[in-house]
C-alpha cells in the first residue's frame, strides 16, 4: 500500500469535514451527517484505489451512498478495504459540541474486520499497556497492570469512559479501584486515541459503544502503538443473525488488535469541532483551515496536517 495513499486520503476527511461542519450548531444531525456523506463519497473517487466499504453507513437498502459492499476509488491501484465515519458524533456537531471528526481507517484486502452494526465491549491503551490488558479481566485488576507499568499509583490514572447508564457500575467498579474518570457525552474513537496521546491525561478506556467504531479505533491504535480488545455484544437475535452472515462464526470471541485491523493499516481523521484530538474546522473569508492527523503502521509515523483550503480554487462543500 502506496505510503502516499495516506495523503490523498486525508483530502477526503478535510472536505467531508469541511461539508459537515458548516452546519455546527444547527440542531439537525440528518443533513450534518448527509452532508458529509456527500463530499467524503465524491472525493473518494478522486483516490487511485480499486476499494470497498467494510464498515460504512448501513447495508444498502438503508443508505444510498457509502454502504457497506460499495465499491469507491478510481478503480485503478490497490485493493483495499475502508472502515468510515464521515461525521463521528452527528449529535455533537448538530448542538455545537466538542470532538466530532471524519474518520477513515484503510487496510489492504482482508486487513479490516466486517463489524455489524452492533455494540462493543472495549478497552484501550497506549504503549506502555501494551499486551497486559485484558478484558475478561475486572476494571480493577487492569487499573493495576496498567499503573505497574507505569510505574504510578492506580489513584494517577484516568480512565475515559461513555457516560451512559448502561456503564452505571463500570464507573463505580472504577472508582472503588481509586482511579479518576473522564466521562464523555459521544466519540469513542477520540477517546481511544487519547489513551496513545501523553497530553491527553487518559491512560485507559473502558466501555460499551459501537462495534464498526471499535474496528476504526483498533487501526489508529495499531499505528500508535498501543493496545485494544473488544467483545461483540448484539442487543437481540436480529444482530446475532447479522453478525453470522458477515462472517462471525462465534460471537462470543474476544478480538485482539492485530484480528480487528491487521497488516498494513492507515488512519485519517479531520477535526469537525474543536476538542482535545483535533482542532475543528475554521472557517475565514476566503475559505476554511482543517487539522487533521494521518498514521501508518507500517513506519509507525504520525503526521498532524494544517491545511489551507482556498475556495475560489476549489469545489464548496
Amino acid at each position: 500500500m502506496n505510503r502516499n495513499l495516506a495523503l490523498e486520503f486525508v483530502r477526503v476527511t478535510e472536505m467531508a469535514a469541511i461539508a459537515s461542519a458548516r452546519l455546527m450548531g444547527r440542531g439537525d444531525e440528518k443533513a450534518a451527517d448527509q452532508a458529509a456523506v456527500d463530499a467524503m463519497r465524491v472525493m473518494l473517487d478522486s483516490v487511485d484505489c480499486n476499494a470497498v466499504v467494510v464498515i460504512g453507513e448501513g447495508e444498502r437498502d438503508e443508505a444510498p451512498m457509502l454502504y457497506i459492499g460499495e465499491k469507491v476509488g478510481s478503480g485503478r491501484g490497490p485493493e483495499l478495504e475502508i472502515a468510515l465515519d464521515p461525521l463521528e458524533g452527528t449529535t455533537v456537531c448538530a448542538v455545537g459540541g466538542y470532538n466530532s471528526i471524519s474518520v477513515m481507517a484503510i487496510a489492504e484486502k482482508g486487513g479490516l474486520l466486517h463489524a455489524p452494526d452492533t455494540y462493543m465491549q472495549k478497552i484501550a491503551c497506549g504503549r506502555e499497556g501494551k499486551g497486559l490488558i485484558d478484558i475478561n479481566e475486572s476494571p480493577k485488576e487492569n487499573l493495576r497492570r496498567l499503573a505497574d507499568a507505569k510505574k504510578c499509583r492506580i489513584a494517577d490514572l484516568t480512565a475515559i469512559i461513555l457516560d451512559r447508564p448502561r456503564h452505571e457500575k463500570l464507573i463505580q467498579e472504577v472508582r472503588d479501584a481509586g482511579a479518576r474518570i473522564q466521562l464523555i457525552g459521544d466519540g469513542d474513537v477520540s477517546a481511544a486515541i487519547a489513551c496513545c496521546d501523553p497530553n491527553s491525561g487518559v491512560d485507559i478506556l473502558f466501555g460499551i459503544g459501537g462495534a464498526p467504531e471499535g474496528v476504526i479505533s483498533a487501526a489508529a491504535l495499531r499505528c500508535m502503538g498501543g493496545d485494544f480488545q473488544g467483545l461483540l455484544k448484539p442487543r437481540n437475535n436480529e444482530e446475532i443473525t447479522r453478525a453470522q452472515k458477515m462472517g462471525i462464526s462465534d460471537i462470543n470471541k474476544v478480538y485482539k488488535i492485530e484480528e480487528l485491523a491487521k497488516g498494513n493499516v492507515m488512519f485519517v481523521a479531520t477535526g469537525v469541532t474543536s476538542g482535545n484530538f483535533l482542532p475543528g474546522v475554521k472557517f475565514r473569508s476566503w475559505g476554511a483551515i482543517t487539522h487533521s492527523i494521518v498514521m501508518r503502521s507500517a513506519s509507525g509515523t504520525v503526521r498532524r496536517i494544517e491545511a489551507e483550503h482556498h475556495f475560489d480554487t476549489k469545489p464548496r462543500y
